[in-house]
């Protein structure tokens, strides 16, 4: 019996720590979101399609071979066929526009590589706010169990009483109150919890989560300087990959501005054609012709287009500057932004806490008075219900403050993964 008690053992073990959901860090979590979600795939479509239009723009300057054929017969003696073939090469050996345009598909490209990067490192927030969402609210339903623990154990405990004839039956109605209370509680923080976890769960594609604190970066959130500098400003600027796009796009909305000025300067374009026509029944008549040349075209005189497109352009390129300049300043705005929440936080963490303190040192007198007969059933509902309140309240608070410092991190541009650095 031994020895077949210690073969299941032996098998079953590792299937039953297979079927264990895996731990899942904070770091995981954002590793898994960018990795799985389609978000970041979607931002790489746009930075391949950007790397066609730069292939394509680089064809102005190669050459091209265009090969023709066609057969012909006559109607009335099918014996008369006539083949031609011809070949045309052309290479463009000086064309103005070419320069500005593809510049402009370049710096496109940039922007596109830039813009795909940002929106991974904000796919990386996202998961770690969720990820920060969800283990407040499994806190919140720890405290509502508890408070339903404590109120099912009043209940037994009072009812005992009542028996004894020690209280009245109003104290019962009360505790009863309270475990209904406690209930509705619960059912509410696991409603939450559920639907955060489902959320969690879509951006990661991680079916089963077993979350980790992140105890790493709750103390950097409670002890990492919250003050801005001028020297913060300027590496955040260089660093948020939103405004390095915007730069590129800029640069590209300028390149394309200058392209009707480059309309002014002659082309210039080689071309080399061969040409082959064979007739009769067996292709035996062979003429065979061909010539090469240079083809010269100079608009001088275009009816004012070239300046109409120009100052298009140019207005397009203000207004892409002035935005750019809005960015910046938007930059600066978010910063100090998360900058005054990070320390309004942490104040509230602080008051939180010690409201914590309070209300458990609270509950846990009132609970000995009353069963002394010195408070009533009320109090002992009141304290129980502030006890409960002032743990959610510490718990939400400590999870603000954790979202408020990442709100720093990815406004001042870090990547996602700087929380486990």
């Amino acid at each position: 019996m031994k020895h077949r008690l210690g073969f299941f053992a032996v098998v079953l073990t590792p299937i039953l720590a297979a079927q264990q959901p895996t731990p899942l860090t904070l770091e995981r979590a954002v590793a898994l979101a960018i990795e799985r979600n389609e978000r970041a795939a979607i931002a790489e479509t746009a930075v391949e399609a950007a790397e066609a239009r730069v292939r394509r723009a680089r064809t102005a300057f190669f050459p091209r071979l265009d090969i023709s054929g066609n057969l012909r017969g006559d109607y009335t003696d099918r014996t008369e066929r006539t083949l031609s073939t011809s070949a045309l090469v052309t290479q463009p050996i000086f064309d103005a526009r070419v320069f500005p345009l593809y510049r402009a598909q370049r710096f496109e490209r940039d922007a596109a590589r830039f813009s795909a990067s940002d929106s991974r490192r904000i796919l990386g927030y996202d998961a770690a706010a969720l990820f920060l969402a969800t283990l407040s609210a499994e806190q919140v339903l720890r405290a509502a169990e508890n408070r339903r623990t404590f109120a099912e154990t009043n209940l037994t405990d009072v009812r005992a009483r009542f028996e004894a004839g020690l209280v009245s039956s109003n104290d019962v109605t009360r505790a009863r109150l309270e475990v209904a209370t406690a209930e509705r509680s619960l059912a509410q923080a696991a409603g939450d919890l559920s639907a955060s976890r489902l959320q969690l769960q879509n951006l990661t594609r991680e079916p089963a989560l077993v979350l980790v604190t992140p105890a790493g970066l709750l103390e950097d959130a409670a002890h990492d300087p919250s003050h801005i500098s001028d020297a913060m400003l300027i590496e955040a600027r260089g660093r948020r990959g939103d405004l390095s796009a915007q730069r590129a796009r800029v640069e590209a909305t300028r390149a394309f501005a200058e392209e009707p000025n480059a309309r002014f300067f002659p082309s210039v374009l080689l071309n080399a054609q061969t040409r082959n026509i064979n007739d009769g029944p067996i292709f035996s008549n062979r003429n065979n012709e061909g010539f090469v040349g240079l083809s010269f075209s100079w608009p001088v005189f275009d009816a004012g287009v070239r300046g109409a497109e120009r100052a298009e352009r140019t207005a397009l390129l203000r207004g892409e500057e002035l935005e750019l300049q809005l960015a910046q300043h938007e930059l600066e705005r978010e910063l100090r932004t998360a900058s005054s929440q990070l320390s309004a936080e942490r104040e509230s963490l602080r008051a939180a806490s010690g409201a914590r303190d309070a209300a458990r040192t609270n509950a846990e007198e009132t609970n000995v008075l009353y069963r002394e007969g010195l408070a009533s059933a009320l109090e002992l509902a009141d304290a129980t219900q502030r006890l409960f309140e002032a743990e959610v309240a510490e718990v939400t608070a400590r999870y603000r403050m954790a979202l408020a410092y990442l709100t720093m991190r990815e406004a001042a541009g870090h990547a996602p993964a700087g929380v486990g650095e």
